[in-house]
């Protein structure tokens, strides 16, 4: 019995040394989550007695559980802008839905198709569709390749929206104006300017009109501002927009360079339902413009947000976002296979991927351009490998002394 109990001692101490010695090869690779070994006693045989408690003997050791440790590891600058770390939990979804693994490792480049890629060349996922309305990533629905060609032209974006947050001054004079402009583009990607003017009326009463330059417009007179939108705006007694009530449809005219018509919309208030327009008694001011659209231009270079958001820079400052990383989280990360390369699958005990947008459901955020580093710790690791050494060696005494216990019993009859 004290052979097996030794002989099943030497084995764990050897598994145990197995792991560590993988866990310090890995002290340098992207990403790696070290392992670690846990013991549990066999079962114990009873050899009865006339003690009131049970008297049993042990039979040995096994190794009772290997878990990997998901602890962060550090976080390198690396400069490569393609590079990304993820800080806290989750995983970058690799591969399509019929071959799905999943990786800590955010060591990606583009191919020659411009598909964002792991270093083996298995495809990242995410999501790339953009909703026609507002031109946001669409980011419901299964993941897909991302794929962003740099140095292609890219078509432009018509604007479909655009706004201010403005303050009129409530201490105005009627006859008093303000003017605010925000950037468009049209469906060829021609820019133009469209102005506010806000011509105060009353106490809390304003009219506005918005104009485009008139050459810009088929008939229309060149240096004479051309009107596509008039309109009033009113304040209550605090100086909060009462009318509009709701954001303005502007009809989109016909530009003079052919470009189709595309109708957007003024936007008086925020996400929230806050309106971006105020009454106050303050200088008459636009704090900030939004809008969207885009130009036709050439992809000349990528960064990655803490959202995931890939974001493509065009010539001269411009950006847009042509697409967005997914993230996976398991229930039981310690329940996924490591796949080598990186790579982890699925297993009915890590549970089903939740797969989303970084930020969100528990999900860590992404650090650019970097790279998470292993987290092997190596003075703990030097620990363990004394112990496991040290169990060893008390396992291999045990055999030796159990051999000589018997030895001695054979020399009786001698």
């Amino acid at each position: 019995m004290s052979f097996s109990a030794s002989l099943s001692g030497l084995n764990a101490n050897q598994q145990k040394l197995n792991v560590i010695g993988n866990n310090l090869a890995n002290i340098n690779t992207i990403a790696f989550k070290s392992s670690t070994v846990e013991f549990a006693d066999l079962v114990s045989q009873s050899v009865g007695g006339s003690s009131a408690n049970p008297m049993q003997i042990g039979l040995g050791v096994t190794t009772g559980t290997i878990s990997p440790n998901f602890s962060q590891g550090g976080i390198a600058n690396t400069g490569v802008p393609t590079n990304v770390a993820i800080q806290g939990s989750g995983f970058f979804v690799i591969g399509d839905a019929a071959n799905r693994s999943y990786t800590r490792a955010g060591n990606f480049s583009f191919d020659a198709d411009g598909t964002l890629v792991t270093p083996d060349g298995r495809p990242v996922q995410g999501y790339t569709a953009s909703d026609p309305v507002t031109g946001a990533i669409v980011t419901t629905g299964q993941p897909g390749d991302i794929t962003v060609p740099p140095g292609v032209l890219r078509a432009p974006v018509a604007s479909t929206q655009f706004g201010t947050v403005s303050n009129l001054d409530a201490s105005a004079a009627i006859g008093d104006t303000f003017s605010a402009s925000a950037q468009i583009y049209d469906a060829l990607g021609t820019a133009h300017v469209a102005t506010i003017t806000y011509t105060n009326t009353a106490p809390g009463a304003w009219s506005y009109a918005v104009t485009v330059p008139g050459e810009e417009v088929s008939g229309g007179t060149p240096g004479t501002p051309s009107q596509i939108a008039t309109g009033a705006v009113a304040f209550d007694a605090f100086g909060l927009l009462q009318t509009p009530a709701a954001d303005v449809t502007i009809t989109s005219p016909t530009w003079a360079n052919g470009a189709s018509p595309t109708n957007f919309t003024w936007a008086l208030f925020d996400d929230n339902g806050d309106a971006t327009l105020t009454g106050f008694d303050a200088a008459s001011q636009t704090s900030s413009v939004t809008a969207n659209g885009s130009a036709a231009g050439t992809i000349d270079g990528i960064t990655i947000n803490a959202e995931g958001a890939i974001v493509a820079t065009f010539g001269a400052g411009r950006t847009v976002i042509v697409g967005q990383l997914a993230l996976a989280n398991f229930n039981n990360p310690q329940g996924l296979v490591k796949l080598g390369s990186n790579l982890y699958g699925e297993s009915a005990a890590a549970g089903i991927a939740n797969v989303g947008v970084a930020g969100t459901g528990g999900r860590g955020t992404l650090i650019g351009s970097s790279l998470e580093q292993s987290n092997v710790d190596i003075a703990q690791e030097f620990t363990q490998m004394i112990l496991a050494q040290r169990g060893y060696q008390a396992n291999s005494k045990s055999i030796t002394t159990t051999d000589q216990l018997l030895l001695d019993t054979l020399n009786l009859k001698q």
